[in-house]
């Protein structure tokens, strides 16, 4: 075989051994997955000890249910806005009452979500000393900040 043709090959090789091994660093599955694995990270964060942690355990497994319930609605409604654009870009024309009823709907769940965030923000804040509560809100200000607003 000639050199050129080996330095293609081993080029194409090291090309595609580098492209995997860039996906499989970067990839989310190396992140901790889960409640358990986020909470653990808080607990490590925060200090918190076996009591506390035992008790926003306990919070974010009863509130996962309705955070599940109201992912699956926001999904919905993505799809809905796919939806609504494919047909504005297909049929050119768009229904306004029911974008009305759609844009209403989704300031609604919106707005759901927030409480829901807050409420569970708020009772695992309860569970920790004022120094943790601290740091927990320090934690979480981007986050929030991120945010929109929900009655937009």
């Amino acid at each position: 075989m000639k050199p050129t043709a080996w330095i293609l090959l081993l080029g194409l090789i090291a090309g595609t051994a580098a492209h995997f091994g860039w996906l499989a660093w970067t990839t989310p599955s190396r992140m901790p997955q889960g409640t358990d694995a986020h909470l653990a990270w808080l607990r490590d964060g925060l200090g918190l000890t076996d009591a506390q942690f035992e008790r926003i355990q306990a919070l974010h497994t009863n509130s996962a249910p309705q955070l599940k319930a109201l992912a699956a609605r926001v999904e919905q409604m993505r799809a809905e806005l796919a939806a609504f654009e494919q047909t504005r870009r297909t049929e050119d024309r768009i229904d306004f009452l029911e974008f009305a009823r759609f844009v209403e709907q989704r300031r609604r769940l919106g707005r759901e979500c927030a409480r829901s965030t807050e409420r569970l923000v708020a009772a695992t804040a309860e569970v920790l000393t004022p120094a943790q509560r601290a740091r927990y809100f320090d934690l979480l200000e981007p986050a929030l900040k991120r945010r929109p607003d929900p009655s937009s």
